[in-house]
């Protein structure tokens, strides 16, 4: 995995303290702490309905003092925004060419040396969607890591990690476990976030 604004010295105590009083001056409640099991892991960010997710996401990633990467779409991280992306924990996806990207995902998190959590939106977009992708699942299955279910709640102002899941291997069962956690939080456009079918 590369260098991110979260592993450069200096920096990230420097915006861990920003991050903690920006939240609390906006009325935040980061909550929750990742546990051992969790320093490889996949963390679900949801919901994910709005472009200030990623900045508020960071925030609490520095609040927790987490080492997370997240996936976005490869469009954001051309010219000239490419390296402030990749140094912010971002790793571009090509969605017309997904197909070797769980693996690749698995691989890489299985690989990497320190902690690391991979940050994946089931809704895999802001947009309105009725389904979950399970790339989050398979990721986390093939790499023999656990899910740390995170949220953020925008109409409590509460962000943080909930529970630790083990994938069973019974995904239907698995996913509608995971969505039943997720069913009381609201995304700052509470109407695109769904956990029913």
């Amino acid at each position: 995995m590369h260098r991110t604004i979260f592993t450069t010295p200096v920096v990230n105590t420097s915006l861990r303290w920003f991050s903690i009083g920006f939240l609390r001056l906006k009325g935040w409640r980061v909550e929750g702490a990742l546990p051992h099991a969790g320093h490889k892991s996949v963390l679900i960010a949801a919901p994910h309905t709005s472009n200030w997710d990623l900045p508020y996401t960071l925030m609490v990633a520095f609040a927790l003092r987490l080492t997370p990467y997240w996936m976005g779409k490869q469009s954001i991280f051309t010219f000239p925004f490419g390296p402030l992306m990749r140094w912010l924990g971002g790793i571009a996806v090509n969605r017309e060419q997904s197909t070797n990207l769980v693996a690749a995902s698995a691989q890489a998190l299985a690989q990497a040396q320190g902690p690391v959590q991979l940050i994946v939106p089931p809704e895999g977009t802001r947009s309105k969607t009725r389904y979950w992708k399970t790339g989050f699942y398979y990721i986390a299955q093939q790499a023999q890591v656990p899910i740390v279910l995170a949220y953020m709640d925008y109409s409590t102002r509460r962000s943080g990690l909930g529970p630790v899941f083990t994938p069973t291997g019974d995904v239907d069962a698995d996913m509608a476990a995971i969505k039943s956690f997720y069913a009381p939080f609201k995304g700052k456009n509470a109407d695109q976030f769904q956990t029913q079918e």
